[in-house]
């Protein structure tokens, strides 16, 4: 028998949010790891709103993402759920759900496909309306703009969003570093104080950052020493560390779907902390690496329409001087920062690098770059052992796993663990990363033991050395990397040996 749909599809509506709500509203956002929220934070409250970041999200937020929503997303999209959801049930039950509509709004990010940036708004809508909270206003932000009508409340204007990426600049570095650090401190804890310090200080800069017009904005942005001395206080900071940096520990390097790659918890097992528990070094990935890819990502259309489509060869030359700006500031900050934070590599090479293996065309999730990152890795001997997170079914990961085949094919030398994450499943997949880190953990002593051998140095010798020079004690003081080596510890060695007029 047929049936005869009633009810048509109406696409979530939210009522506006108007400049007149601001001082009563609080704006939500999570998603990212604490450094960048809390930065984000400042910028906000900076340009005049009242923001507030979501808790880390749990496994509890999992269920509930899966209770509310469709049992069938990924697991990102049940954790991003579920942590909105249950801080919203708590809330009502404080202040009453009708309370809850007025005093807060949800911002986030989303896009257009199959993927869950395009069904973000299905799976929330799903998940409030499930709850009672169908009134609840959330907003999506896209990549390049706005997607729903926000009203006039939030002003995404020019100083804001510099505020934004410059914040992304600074804590990058700053994650980067703390990450290099925290395996060899002398005294347990003391990065963890140092970070959180650096961050509280950075607060205050950026929610200090002076009120100017869009045009001004830009120009002080780019030129101003306002925040190369704030990175600098940072450095000093960081050099209240000691290290020891001759524990032999493999490098590890985190690829894969964003929020999996840059969250810090359940939503990814905690799998940073896993990591240094099990005694190695992690290598981060960085929030600004992949803005530099979807800048890339924008170019390729150009490249590919030069002498078809009018002024592409002009947009290109202007799309290229602004990805040579945007890599010039970080570069700036990290030079505040003594070089210590690992350099951004060139898009361009990681392109080059992938093209036997992934097409370049092919942009869901970071494409081509996942496969550019690990050879990048490894010919350049930047980490040991590569771990992708990926998200379970996640067709874009899928398919860099798949062209990851074939790189393991002809340089199966590679130790490669791709991780799916179902956010349920901690012991398969933390056991199956176990088993590469343990061959991980092997190659780095042998990589020390190599070092010492070629040296004709002990690390007796080696740590006497050091002694007598305690400045090499210093966080701050900078190891350089000459490609020879992976591991902190062997290129600690070859350093010295170096400085001792040994080959």
């Amino acid at each position: 028998m047929a049936t005869v749909a009633t009810d048509h599809y109406r696409a979530y509506a939210p009522r506006p949010f108007t400049r007149a709500e601001r001082d009563s509203t609080t704006i939500l956002f999570g998603g990212l790891h604490w450094r960048i929220e809390r930065i984000l934070q400042a910028v906000l409250e900076g340009s005049g709103y009242r923001a507030q970041i979501l808790p880390v999200a749990t496994k509890a937020d999992l269920l509930t993402g899966r209770e509310t929503a469709d049992i069938g997303q990924c697991c990102p999209t049940s954790f991003t759920t579920g942590n909105l959801v249950n801080f919203l049930k708590k809330e009502s039950k404080q202040i009453g759900v009708e309370e809850v509509n007025k005093k807060y709004v949800y911002l986030t990010a989303g896009s257009c496909g199959a993927c869950r940036f395009g069904q973000y708004h299905a799976s929330y809508e799903l998940a409030l309306r499930n709850t009672g909270l169908e009134r609840f206003r959330m907003f999506l932000m896209a990549q390049d703009n706005l997607d729903q009508n926000m009203g006039d409340g939030l002003d995404l204007n020019l100083p804001m969003t510099l505020g934004c990426l410059w914040g992304i600049f600074c804590t990058d570095l700053i994650q980067d570093l703390e990450y290099q650090v925290r395996p060899y401190e002398v005294l347990p804890g003391q990065t963890e104080a140092v970070v959180k310090a650096s961050i509280e200080y950075l607060y205050q800069v950026f929610r200090e950052r002076p009120a100017l017009s869009p045009k001004k904005s830009v120009l002080w942005h780019l030129t101003t020493p306002y925040f190369t001395r704030a990175m600098r206080e940072v450095r000093k900071k960081f050099a209240e560390i000691e290290v020891d940096r001759l524990r032999v520990k493999p490098k590890v390097k985190i690829t894969g779907e964003f929020y999996l790659q840059t969250v810090e918890g359940d939503p990814n097992y905690n799998i940073h902390r896993w990591l240094e528990a099990e005694g190695a070094e992690v290598y981060p990935a960085a929030i600004t690496i992949w803005m530099d890819y979807l800048l890339r990502l924008g170019l390729q259309r150009f490249e590919d329409y030069s002498g078809i489509e009018k002024h592409a060869r002009l947009k290109l030359g202007l799309g290229r001087a602004a990805q040579g700006i945007y890599r010039l500031t970080v570069n700036r900050l990290r030079r505040a920062m003594g070089n210590l934070p690992h350099e951004t590599p060139s898009q361009f090479e990681l392109r080059r690098l992938a093209a036997p293996y992934f097409h370049r065309n092919l942009d869901g999730g970071e494409g081509d770059m996942l496969v550019g990152k690990t050879l990048w890795s490894y010919h350049k001997k930047k980490a040991h052992m590569i771990c992708e997170l990926s998200p379970y079914s996640c067709m874009p990961n899928t398919m860099s796993i798949g062209a990851m085949a074939g790189v393991i094919g002809k340089y199966p030398e590679i130790l490669y663990a791709p991780l799916e994450i179902k956010g349920d499943a901690e012991v398969h997949a933390l056991s199956r990363c176990q088993m590469i880190l343990t061959e991980a953990k092997k190659r780095a002593q042998r990589e020390f033991d190599e070092a010492l051998e070629r040296t004709g140095l002990t690390e007796p010798e080696v740590r006497a050395y050091i002694q007598q020079h305690p400045e090499m004690k210093k966080a701050t003081y900078l190891i350089p990397h000459d490609g020879t080596a992976a591991g902190t510890a062997a290129k600690t060695v070859l350093h010295v040996a170096k400085k001792m007029g040994r080959r």
